[in-house]
Formats: structure tokens, C-alpha cells, sequence
């Protein structure tokens, strides 16, 4: 992957950092786009792209000339009720989760090498499996799963689409679902391997993804949820 151009949106926290700082010890190029940066400051020969992915343009000057791979990392946990959620807070997460997905992939397509390029987004398990209070998270990673499909069959054979559908991850994001080692304890119960999923685990998969050692996988959505999705343990 060494001298190989990834472009990490979101890639400033959580798994999007830990892709990060894997790529970049393959000596891999890398351009993050977020918000902040103070957490990229530890990691040589990064590439920050200021920008807020939901009210922002993207500059396509900003991104390299040609592009191995993107990796859309932002999400969002908006647990509630169905009868408590409003319908700004199913855009919210819509926006967050698909269109910003589709605005930077818009922006980078004309940069994909053929042939070479991957493309990894981010689901969750809650879409394959039902969940409670989930409603308004799982209808836009919905969406997500199938923008994956619909890209890979369109944009194959040339670039390779696929997604990751974790279950909870031990990352700043869910820190108020798993705050005390009581909540890691007993969210980590509900998974038949027992426990929580973690960062590392997750950009592990995506720097698969990535490389050409998945060259003949595309249109999947991959769950990463300890078994969730389909054992009954």
C-alpha cells in the first residue's frame, strides 16, 4: 500500500483515526477530511482537509490527482424511541450517514484509478437485525447499504464498493453507551463471542478492503457485530 493515495473521511476519531494511522504505517499518502485535527497531530505526512462533511463543498482541488481508495467513516448514534424522534432528526442522520457519503464520492469519482480503486462505507448491524430505538440510525445506514450495492454494480468493473456493518464499538462515539465497565459488561453479553467490538478490529477490515487482496470482492456489506446478525446463542 506504500505511495498508494487513500482519502479517510471522518478519519480524525475513532475507527477513521485507526485507519489512519495503519495507513500510514504502509507508507501510504493519506488525506483525512473532518472537522478537527488536533488528534492527527501525532501522525507524520497527513494531509488535513478542513470541512464539515453536512453543510460543506467539497473542493476537488483539495483531494490528490489520483485516488487508490476512500473510506466514508462519519456516523451517528440517535437512539430514541419512535414516537420521540422528529423527522429533522431523521434528515440529521440522513445527512450525516448517506449524503454526505454521495457529496464527497460525487467529488472524487473523476480521481478513482481504474481498475484499482476501492471504495469502503460504514452500516451497522442494526439494519440486518431489528433492533429497538433504532429506527431513525438504521433507516439511513439502510440507505447506505444500498448505495453500496447500486455503486459497485454501476462503477464495476473499474472501482470496488463495499461496506462494513459493525456492531457497538469501543470508540468515542459510543462512549455514553459503554461509560462504566458495568455497561461494557453487559453490552458486550448480547454478542456470542462476549464483548464489544473495537476500533482496531474494524479498520483492520477496511485496510483489507482497501488493499488488493480483496481485489475480487465488491457490492458486500460485511458484518463486524461479534455474531450478532445471525447466531442465536
Amino acid at each position: 500500500m506504500g505511495n498508494n493515495n487513500y482519502v479517510i473521511v471522518g478519519g480524525s476519531s475513532g475507527i477513521g483515526l485507526k485507519l489512519v494511522e495503519k495507513l500510514v504505517a504502509e507508507n501510504a499518502n493519506v488525506w483525512v477530511v473532518s472537522r478537527t485535527s488536533d488528534s492527527l497531530q501525532h501522525i507524520p505526512a497527513v494531509t488535513h482537509i478542513p470541512l464539515d462533511v453536512t453543510i460543506d463543498e467539497v473542493d476537488k482541488g483539495d483531494l490528490p490527482d489520483s485516488i487508490d481508495g476512500l473510506v466514508y467513516c462519519p456516523g451517528s448514534i440517535n437512539l430514541k424511541p419512535f414516537r420521540s424522534l422528529k423527522s429533522a432528526q431523521f434528515q440529521e442522520d440522513f445527512e450525516i450517514n448517506v449524503l454526505g457519503a454521495v457529496k464527497i464520492l460525487q467529488t472524487a469519482q473523476r480521481k478513482f484509478k481504474k481498475g484499482a480503486s476501492s471504495v469502503v462505507l460504514f452500516s451497522t448491524v442494526a439494519v440486518a437485525q431489528g433492533m429497538p430505538f433504532h429506527a431513525s440510525v438504521a433507516a439511513s445506514k439502510g440507505a447506505v447499504e444500498g448505495l453500496t450495492r447500486s455503486l459497485a454494480a454501476e462503477w464495476a468493473p473499474n472501482i470496488r464498493v463495499n461496506c462494513i456493518a459493525p456492531s457497538l464499538t469501543n470508540t468515542p462515539m459510543a462512549g455514553r453507551l459503554l461509560s462504566t465497565p458495568e455497561k461494557v459488561e453487559l453490552s458486550g453479553n448480547r454478542h456470542p463471542l462476549k464483548r464489544v467490538g473495537t476500533a482496531d478490529e474494524m479498520a483492520d477490515l477496511a485496510v483489507f478492503l482497501l488493499s488488493g487482496k480483496s481485489s475480487w470482492i465488491t457490492g458486500q456489506v460485511i458484518g463486524v457485530d461479534g455474531g450478532l446478525s445471525t447466531l442465536n446463542i
